[in-house]
């Protein structure tokens, strides 16, 4: 991860614009591409143009998402121009994987993590879910060491730690500031710090524990 860290650029401001953050990202090389948002008001739950939408606001804009996620500051700053409520998408398996775990397991961990002095990398709460974000795994040469994930999943080597979710190849998060159906926001936990993103192994030991 390169760039100033995302604290210290955004430590004069406590609540920074989407664009904002999204040139932060960009800045650690992390790519965005703009997501759908929660309407408040009308018979639809999502900006998206599909009745019925099962995830509101929490999907990207465009199918073609993965090929156009970029870190170019032009690119990024039409998109929020044109559509300023636009929510964060990070995608996953670039620069970074995210477990993604319940509330109450997510602040447990952290919690430990804290107290042994250990360095737990970018955390972020999204509602009843806390994501950590960790290095990612790549593009392993054997196919069964990754697993693509969106949806649950309980790999053999997870299933000790129920309702994790684990985002790497193929995958993606709604990010900070996003706005969530219940008004609330995304929000880091803990911020990125201009750190190496810690080893997922190690933080997976944390949340199983």
């Amino acid at each position: 991860m390169v760039g100033v860290p995302l604290a210290r650029r955004t430590r004069k401001r406590s609540r920074p614009t989407r664009i904002e953050l999204v040139l932060d990202y960009a800045a650690m090389g992390w790519p965005a591409v703009p997501g759908a948002f929660p309407l408040r008001q009308g018979p639809r739950a999502c900006s998206c143009d599909r009745l019925g939408c099962p995830d509101p606001g929490a999907h990207p804009l465009s199918p073609a998402w993965h090929l156009q996620a970029t870190t170019d500051p032009a690119q990024l700053t039409r998109w929020w121009q044109a559509e300023p409520e636009a929510n964060v998408i990070l995608p996953t398996g670039r620069v970074f994987d995210v477990f993604d775990v319940p509330l109450a397991i997510g602040l447990s961990a952290l919690t430990r993590i804290d107290n042994a002095g250990a360095h737990s990398g970018p955390v972020a709460a999204k509602g009843d879910r806390v994501l950590f974000y960790v290095a990612t795994r790549g593009n392993p040469e054997d196919e069964d060491e990754w697993w693509s994930c969106h949806l649950d999943c309980d790999p053999a080597t997870i299933e000790d730690t129920p309702g994790l979710r684990w985002h790497c190849r193929d995958s993606y998060v709604v990010a900070p500031p996003s706005t969530l159906p219940t008004g609330q926001p995304v929000s880091w936990l803990r911020s990125p710090d201009g750190l190496p993103l810690p080893d997922p192994l190690r933080i997976l030991e944390w949340l199983a524990d």
